[in-house]
């Protein structure tokens, strides 16, 4: 009980810091942010409490293992035993055989290829539109960044905006902030799966809680949104364009380069952020030591981010260890942190702490992704560039908010049994 209060407490928490950060605090949307909280709730227990829809949740792992196998049929053919094939010699140690570049981050190029396939076929402008068409009923937003909203989930926080892109010039700072709050506090469909391969054998059904996440966090980031800029959604979308593609083969060729950018820049990223953390290792390694251990960037992070997570419903004797979390995945990314999780030693974190901080970390909120956001709209709208990146970087704050009150929000709900 005492730890749902705790939750119940972040929860506050939130509101009132977003209302401190509001440009018209007088202005407090309390039906949003009403509804908001509801929708929150009714999601949770929905997908997550109720029998059927949990099991249609959690069967989608099912998707998760076919995906992985396909996937490594075709690394296996272009990489070879590098890719998860089979090896011209003895292996004594098969650990060591493992490879995120050629065996796991390449499911991003097929959810990329497969994404754009059913964009193609209409299968996911429908689900975009059942989701924009509910956000109008609860929330009462609607027209372009309803729909722009909706589409994040699935497209990306650069690729969604795509499909709103002739309203963008008209949309208000109130419009565009709420866009930008949503795009850093879900994750794509293009990493779902991805993100699930990696902390399924930690956590049961992760594809369906990365799913739910997201989807929680929707109607978070527009609460949060609302509260930091009050306003209306004014722009209405209309019959938008959306991506068009001439084929079916058009559309997977089309997928495959952006799945292969997308898998390069990770690939890179990785790099340079796991050295750059070694460099800084290696630096502090010559400080003096504090509380009987060397410093680490890791401890840092931890000590930092430890009163953010406890905020959540985590014990605070296991805070420190999910702030490091927390701080490796607003400095660096969700990835980064995702990983962090899945290798965490046993009982560092007890079944309930380690699905409150998926839930936490589900976002794209971090300052890499604040420089995509603000390069890719800024590209759609030059004219609007000296509004977007300030509002980018506040949104970098909205959407840690957002995703962390839906860690919160699963913190204080009984649906981590």
């Amino acid at each position: 009980m005492l730890v749902h209060l705790q939750s119940a407490l972040g929860i506050a928490a939130i509101v009132a810091l977003a209302w401190l950060l509001s440009e018209n605090r007088r202005a407090f949307p309390l039906r949003t942010v009403l509804a908001g909280l509801a929708l929150q709730i009714a999601l949770a227990l929905l997908l997550l409490k109720v029998a059927v829809a949990r099991d249609v949740l959690f069967s989608l792992n099912g998707v998760v293992d076919a995906l992985t196998a396909a996937t490594k049929a075709g690394t296996s053919f272009v990489f070879g035993y590098t890719g998860g094939g089979k090896a011209p010699f003895a292996v004594t140690d098969p650990s060591a055989m493992a490879s995120f570049a050629f065996q796991i981050l390449p499911l991003v190029i097929v959810i990329s290829a497969l994404a754009a396939l059913l964009w193609h076929w209409r299968i996911l402008p429908a689900v975009v539109g059942g989701f924009a068409w509910a956000l109008r009923k609860t929330m009462g937003i609607g027209g372009a960044v309803g729909l722009g909203s909706a589409a994040t989930i699935f497209l990306g926080m650069i690729e969604a905006p795509l499909l709103i892109r002739p309203y963008l010039a008209k949309m208000s700072r109130a419009e565009l902030f709420m866009l930008f709050s949503v795009g850093l506090s879900t994750v794509a469909g293009t990493v779902f799966v991805l993100y699930a391969t990696i902390l399924q054998p930690v956590i049961p059904g992760a594809l369906g809680h990365i799913l739910v996440a997201s989807v929680m966090s929707l109607p978070a980031a527009i609460l949060i949104a609302r509260i930091m800029i009050p306003g209306v959604s004014e722009t209405d979308a209309g019959a938008a364009p959306g991506f068009e593609y001439r084929s079916s083969m058009d559309a997977i060729a089309r997928g495959t380069e952006d799945g292969l950018r997308l898998w390069l820049s990770i690939v890179a990223m990785l790099l340079v952020i796991v050295a750059l953390v070694a460099l800084a290792d290696i630096i502090l390694s010559h400080a003096p030591d504090v509380a009987g251990s060397p410093l680490t960037v890791e401890r840092i992070f931890g000590w930092i981010f430890a009163p953010v997570v406890w905020l959540f419903g985590i014990p605070w004797d296991q805070a420190p260890t999910a702030g490091a979390l927390m701080g490796d995945k607003t400095v660096l990314n969700e990835f980064v942190a995702y990983l962090g999780l899945a290798h965490l030693p046993q009982g560092a974190l007890d079944p309930r702490s380690r699905l409150i901080m998926l839930y936490a970390m589900c976002g794209f909120a971090n300052l890499g992704s604040v420089g995509i956001m603000i390069a890719g709209v800024s590209g759609l709208v030059p004219e609007r560039r000296a509004e977007i990146v300030p509002l980018a970087m506040r949104a970098l704050i909205s959407g840690t908010m957002a995703s962390g009150l839906t860690g919160a929000m699963i913190g204080l709900l009984p649906v981590t049994s």
